[in-house]
């Protein structure tokens, strides 16, 4: 009988093999864990377990493995799991990062106060534990302007303390309202929507999972980026129903069928076979565990493939760690430009589903450790002020000549050129706009038009693309310098 069979993650995605996220922290927030056998062996990798989903902030103590920690379990060991209960079929991208769990749901329940409270625990704890990724595989109650939002301030908080956030966009891209949620819609954030590839590796020509997306209340384009969200192998949580369900098909699918009616027997109540079955010809037992295989998703006698964009931001979380790996000094804007500046566009999907289109782990790590991203933080934010002038940069080192075009310069090339530096880095001035909504693109080599990909904020330019956008203020933020609101 053929059992089931999926990709392990970091040859779904064609991962670098010489980096495992070692020396690297990442703290996940989720509903609840259990400290799976892939986070202990071959050594304890869980630097601390707490429980923020009450006021009271608590240690979590080891225990049996509550119904609902299946999905906290789940979306760590995809990213860092050692891949010891599959016998190495299934590790993490990240199997080798130190791991820091933290509790956000109360009873299977996840509101904003908790998230608020798990992010202000990061930003009280991160230098104790030295995180250096967060990511978010829940959200909020609603899309709402950030000026509106603890939890996205919060975010950002921690983003300006060098962490690098990442979130699940989440799964209602289907339904009548498909934008982002807290922290998702953070303009600090990078959110990650979702992608099905089925069985194939490296393959562009996806389809869409149903992820949430478009315009959040700021106006930021949501995600940034897309990976797998379907057919991710993940374990099954110990001592459950399930797991011993699995365990029982799995063994049985492999008896030849001399065996297998004596055995289905002796396994019925943990495989969960009818009473009935056990009294037909042996090649009938074997179609219904084959369709109970399928059925359950059970791809390993510990293991099922699971979906949703839960998977797909722990998945770039743990390509992000390679990133760390391999260049600890980039800050998590530069992380954000390596990741968009060599993503892959599906050219079926509409842009504002897919952002930058799918992440493309090799080329990111790549980026990450070739050095071209060591610049001044700057260089990496959306337009800013500088005197009296107004500044932007872009990053392109195969690009010949860069324009600024917009709406205050007629959208006329040769007007305002940027200047490259030796590095790819690309800059250009202008002086202070009037106060205002303005529209503005990018002119490559004289025929290629993109958006700012620093900037968030943009709205469709009626060719299928978009306009970057600025809402230049009287006053610029005295810290940062930013005349961009939102």
């Amino acid at each position: 009988m053929s059992r089931p069979f999926v990709l392990p993650t970091p040859a779904r995605v064609d991962a670098v093999s010489d980096l495992t996220g070692k020396g690297v922290t990442i703290a996940f927030l989720d509903s609840g864990f259990f400290p799976h056998p892939d986070l202990l062996q071959p050594r304890n990798r869980i630097l601390a377990h707490v429980d923020v989903s009450t006021d009271t902030v608590e240690e979590v103590p080891d225990q049996s493995p509550d119904p609902t920690d299946w999905h906290g379990t789940q979306t760590t060991v995809v990213s860092v799991g050692s891949g010891f209960s599959s016998e190495g079929m299934y590790p993490g991208i990240a199997k080798e990062a130190e791991v820091v769990l933290v509790k956000v749901g109360n009873n299977g329940v996840i509101d904003e106060p908790a998230i608020a409270r798990a992010l202000k625990w990061v930003l009280a704890n991160h230098d104790r534990y030295g995180i250096r990724i967060v990511s978010v595989s829940l959200g909020g109650e609603s899309d709402k302007p950030y000026q509106q939002s603890e939890v996205n301030q919060l975010a950002k908080e921690v983003v300006s303390k060098g962490l690098v956030v990442i979130v699940a966009a989440g799964n209602s891209g289907c339904s009548d309202d498909p934008r982002t949620v807290p922290p998702a819609n953070s303009p600090a954030v990078i959110t990650v929507g979702g992608y099905v590839n089925y069985f194939e590796a490296g393959d562009v020509d996806v389809e869409m999972y149903c992820s949430n997306f478009g315009q959040t209340a700021d106006g930021v384009l949501k995600p940034e980026v897309i990976a797998p969200a379907a057919w991710i192998p993940a374990p099954i949580l110990p001592q459950t129903p399930s797991f011993a369900k699995a365990q029982a098909l799995w063994e049985l699918a492999g008896l030849e069928k001399e065996a297998l009616a004596k055995r289905a027997e002796e396994l019925a109540k943990d495989a969960e076979l009818p009473k009935t079955l056990l009294k037909r010809p042996p090649s009938i037992i074997r179609d219904f565990i084959s369709g109970a295989l399928i059925k359950a998703k059970i791809v390993g006698p510990n293991h099922q493939h699971v979906d949703g964009t839960s998977f797909a931001a722990p998945i770039v979380t743990s390509v992000v760690a390679q990133m760390l790996e391999a260049a600890p000094h980039l800050t998590p804007p530069a992380i954000k430009a390596v990741l968009i500046s060599s993503a892959d566009r599906v050219p079926s999907v509409s842009l504002l589903q897919q952002g930058y289109g799918v992440v493309n782990a090799k080329r990111a790590v790549e980026l990450a450790r070739s050095g071209r991203f060591d610049h001044d933080i700057r260089s990496f934010l959306p337009p800013r002020m500088e005197g009296s002038e107004l500044v932007f940069f872009f990053h392109d080192e195969n690009a010949r000549t860069v324009s600024l075009m917009g709406d205050f310069n007629d959208w006329k090339p040769l007007i305002n050129e940027f200047r490259r530096d030796g590095h790819g880095v690309w800059r250009a001035k202008i002086p202070k706009l009037k106060p205002g909504k303005h529209r503005y693109k990018f002119l490559i080599d004289g025929h290629r038009w993109i958006d700012d990909p620093s900037n968030g904020l943009k709205e469709p330019d009626g060719h299928e693309g978009f306009n970057s956008i600025l809402n230049v203020v009287p006053d610029c933020d005295p810290d940062t310098g930013l005349c961009v609101v939102g």
